[in-house]
């Protein structure tokens, strides 16, 4: 025990409070058990230790990460159990993943425990999905993703731009007059902005190791999967990475990867699962989850540089990064007639020289247009949407 609080004291002690990201406040922290979960590298851990180094001094808090050998040989729940003892108020147990039927016993701690508060994170959210279903009605539960354009501005360079929301957008509302070329800024996001982690050396690099982290281990893991299989994985990423916005056909990706179409499918849903690809669905039956798959984007812009530098499509890239940005604060789906629709507004994606073609006879329709600072009439510049969080 003296130890682990010798290691809260210092990793606290290091934690950086200039920047917070989005998520900060948008928790409640109010509530008795918390979880946070998102892809790794996202900056789950600072957040948390940032809660306790801003607003928890002097209370009887600990922080633990659950990789620690100390949960090798000792229960989380009887852990807990001693924490509330000496007068504990909060833990906040980080990867919690990574302990073996985790789940449960925060089940165990939630009830035996009333006066003890839990914050726990995850990386793998196959995991933790799969466990949520056991703390129905006792956690709450936030997912967070990576940075926005508009986080990027301020963490990476010291711009500060508010919040806007989609109403303010599409009404041309935007108030930028803090950054004088966004287009350059706009263009390092692309490559590298997403991860908070951008500023050290051999980003690339690093972010390539979280994602074979995700395939080598937290899939594999989950899906009782070989390696075999994980080497199937990445040849997918690899293939949707150097496509132009990608209509999947199953059959054809199968020969390609050498897996029979069922379990393409099954592949591409645990690739999102673990956030490494989104699936845009249309919405035949009303609920975006279960619609048909339209297209298969990556994740986020970072992953596409990251696994095809050379190879990167810019209408892959752009449709990327605004399904990204756009789904955080609505449901994003796909449309006959143009590439994205959010409510009953509908959205075509391209560069400096898209016409309006695409958009004739619609109402409520927008050109969403890479490369140009300011919007006009029905025309956005596709770098404001990295303003919504």
């Amino acid at each position: 025990m003296e130890q682990l609080i010798q290691r809260h004291n210092s990793i606290v002690a290091r934690t950086p409070v200039q920047f917070r990201r989005y998520m900060y406040n948008k928790i409640d922290w109010s509530n008795r058990m918390i979880g946070l979960t998102g892809p790794r590298g996202i900056g789950k851990t600072t957040l948390v230790l940032q809660r306790i180094k801003q607003q928890l001094q002097g209370e009887k808090v600990l922080y633990v990460n659950m990789e620690d050998f100390y949960f090798t040989t000792h229960r989380l729940v009887d852990f807990a159990g001693q924490l509330s003892k000496l007068g504990y108020k909060y833990l906040f147990a980080d990867e919690i993943h990574r302990y073996p039927d985790w789940s449960k016993e925060l089940k165990l701690i939630y009830d035996y425990y009333p006066d003890l508060c839990v914050v726990f994170t995850g990386s793998s959210v196959l995991d933790i999905r799969k466990g949520v279903s056991d703390l129905s009605r006792r956690a709450v539960m936030y997912h967070m993703q990576g940075l926005s354009f508009r986080e990027y501005l301020e963490y990476a360079h010291g711009i500060v731009v508010p919040v806007h929301s989609l109403e303010q957008i599409l009404q041309q509302n935007a108030e930028v007059g803090a950054i004088e070329h966004p287009l350059a800024y706009f263009a390092e996001y692309l490559h590298n902005g997403y991860y908070p982690f951008a500023s050290e050396s051999g980003y690339i690099e690093k972010l390539k190791q979280i994602v074979s982290m995700s395939v080598d281990a937290d899939i594999p893991a989950f899906a009782m999967m070989s390696y075999a299989v994980a080497y199937k994985l990445k040849r997918l990423l690899s293939i949707i990475a150097e496509s132009v916005p990608f209509k999947p056909n199953m059959s054809k990706i199968g020969e390609m990867v050498g897996v029979s179409r069922n379990v393409v499918a099954e592949h591409l849903t645990l690739l999102e699962e673990a956030g490494l690809v989104a699936q845009l669905r249309d919405d035949t039956v009303g609920i975006r989850q279960l619609g048909k798959v339209d297209k298969v984007y990556l994740d986020n812009t970072n992953i596409i540089y990251a696994l095809a530098p050379q190879n990167a499509n810019i209408g892959n890239v752009r449709e990327t990064f605004f399904n990204n940005q756009a789904r955080v604060v609505a449901d994003v789906v796909a449309s006959r007639q143009t590439d994205f629709c959010i409510g009953g507004a509908s959205f075509e994606i391209g560069g400096r020289k898209k016409g309006n073609a695409q958009i004739e006879g619609l109402q409520n329709a927008y050109v969403v247009k890479d490369d140009i600072e300011y919007g006009h009439d029905n025309v956005l510049p596709l770098w404001w949407f990295g303003l919504l969080y």
